[in-house]
């Protein structure tokens, strides 16, 4: 692929990802005021019909790496090994 073609690729992903930060926002938005009406009424699931919505407490333990990292960096240290990645990135 030459520069120039790049460069239009370049853009038109550019125009995408912004498209995408807009549907993102939009999403959220939607999806707020459903959440804020679902609390208001004090329901975990709605029934529409043809469409079921749940909205619903989950509790899940997680591991707390930092805290364990703090008091245990030796230990932590045996079991943390070395990844290597590559990142794609358009600035």
């Amino acid at each position: 692929m030459r520069n120039q073609e790049i460069r239009k690729t370049v853009a038109e992903l550019q125009n995408l990802y912004a498209d995408m930060e807009t549907l993102k926002s939009i999403i959220a938005e939607k999806e707020g005021l459903i959440k804020d009406e679902m609390d208001a009424r004090e329901i975990e699931t709605l029934d529409l019909g043809n469409v079921i919505i749940r909205f619903t407490s989950v509790l899940s333990n997680r591991f707390d790496t930092t805290a364990f990292k703090k008091d245990f960096a030796d230990i932590y240290a045996l079991f943390t090994k070395q990844v290597a990645s590559r990142r794609f990135s358009i600035a």
